[in-house]
């Protein structure tokens, strides 16, 4: 499944790719940005850079049971440094839809468009 994240800044780009993950994971109407979570990533380029920043998401969001409805992140020389908001996962509130294995580098890219926005894209395996 494609996700793809638009924005003024590459950043925002990150962030709005993250979500159109998340809205892939839950029903983001369900979730509440409860508790936040910090993400460290480093990758010389852009792209992998973005991956890098989903799949880090997708472990954290794994390894602590939650979901995740809200992001910020910053970038820098190659390092992201990074926030997603979420709660625990509970059955009984929140819709879940597809689990959301990893992100590929498939039709991966990051790019800004003829109007200046920058665009993050790439393919997710459910």
């Amino acid at each position: 499944m494609g996700i793809r994240g638009v924005g003024p800044t590459v950043e925002a780009a990150f962030e709005q790719a993250a979500m159109a993950m998340a809205a892939i994971v839950a029903d983001l109407s369900t979730v509440e940005p409860c508790e936040p979570v910090e993400v460290y990533c480093s990758q010389p380029e852009l792209d992998l850079l973005l991956v890098d920043w989903l799949n880090s998401l997708l472990y954290q969001a794994a390894i602590r049971r939650m979901v995740f409805c809200k992001f910020n992140c910053q970038i820098s020389n190659g390092q992201l440094s990074g926030k997603a908001w979420g709660e625990p996962i509970d059955p009984a509130k929140h819709v879940l839809l597809v689990e959301v294995k990893a992100a590929t580098l498939a039709c991966l890219d990051v790019y800004q468009d003829e109007k200046g926005r920058w665009v993050a894209q790439c393919i997710v395996d459910v």
